[in-house]
């Protein structure tokens, strides 16, 4: 006798309920039912969960009632409606492919819109909603729609006291007096170590310092340290550091023993000279080893 592939009647839940509850296995239960054992799976697990107010365990009527309100429900779904269309999209997504492009291969195979990519999303989420887990089917499985929340802006729009390049003074840019700094982290594979590069700008004069962690108190003081070593002239109070958008070097700006007359950080990509310091390290040391101080 071959195997029933209608909807399960309330008659055949509560043969289910009492073969399950005298403990026998989903491969019994559908042999005496003459039902597939996926169907029998899919049932259990589908009418078994528990709720805010279902403690969970299968029980006959409530599956018959959940069974029929997601027909109901169901109704409101193109793909629902359609199985046949529904196999082919659910085939289209396995191969990997998105509601975006199942929807627009079927219009351009058809000459119209059969199905938009949004109706294939919604199919997906409300059975998935019913613990049938079509979002595996997507590209990225995930549960429910929409993007993480995320604070927005790069890391460097939280430094307090930011200020822009484009705000540098003139003398800072024209590079017509000593003492105005860049600084820069090179980073490598072991976490959190790095060198610190110091630039100056108009006799372009580098340090480059070992750090073992980016913290900022650390790099204010190494930068404190290593400017105390300079010339006067090197150093003056009214000088200014051009910096990267890091909390590693702002964080720590007003505990500095060398307080600049303007705390200026620059994005990413605005470094001049700076950068070039940076690349001739870069190619004279190895990244993967842990630098020794």
């Amino acid at each position: 006798m071959g195997q029933c592939y209608g909807q399960l009647s309330l008659r055949e839940r509560i043969e289910i309920y009492r073969l399950h509850a005298d403990g026998k296995s989903q491969n019994e239960i559908a042999l005496a039912l003459d039902r597939a054992r996926s169907t029998i799976s899919r049932e259990l697990r589908r009418n078994s969960q528990s709720t805010r107010v279902w403690k969970g365990g299968y029980e006959p009527v409530r599956a018959q009632q959940l069974a029929e309100r997601r027909r109901k429900w169901d109704g409101r779904f193109k793909l629902a409606r359609q199985p046949d269309l529904r196999k082919l999209v659910g085939e289209s997504l396995a191969m990997g492919h998105s509601p975006e492009q199942v929807a627009g291969r079927l219009a351009r195979e058809h000459g119209r819109v059969i199905i938009s990519h949004e109706s294939i999303y919604r199919f997906i989420y409300h059975r998935t909603a019913q613990k049938d887990y079509w979002h595996r089917l997507l590209p990225r499985h995930k549960l429910r729609r929409g993007r993480r929340r995320r604070p927005s802006g790069s890391p460097a729009s939280f430094i307090k006291q930011r200020r822009p390049i484009s705000e540098r003074p003139a003398e800072v840019e024209s590079r017509r007096e000593p003492g105005h700094w860049e600084a820069d982290f090179m980073l490598f594979a072991s976490y959190g170590q790095g060198l610190l590069v110091l630039h100056e700008r108009q006799t372009r004069f580098s340090i480059v310092q070992h750090l073992p962690d980016r913290k900022a108190l650390l790099t204010a003081q190494v930068i404190a340290r290593q400017l105390r070593k300079l010339p006067q002239v090197m150093r003056k109070p009214s000088a200014s550091t051009t910096e990267p958008s890091s909390q590693s070097i702002t964080g720590s700006t007003k505990n500095w023993a060398f307080q600049p007359s303007s705390a200026i950080h620059t994005a990413l990509g605005k470094r001049e000279a700076r950068k070039t310091r940076s690349v001739a390290c870069d190619v004279s040391l190895r990244r993967r080893p842990p630098c020794s101080a």
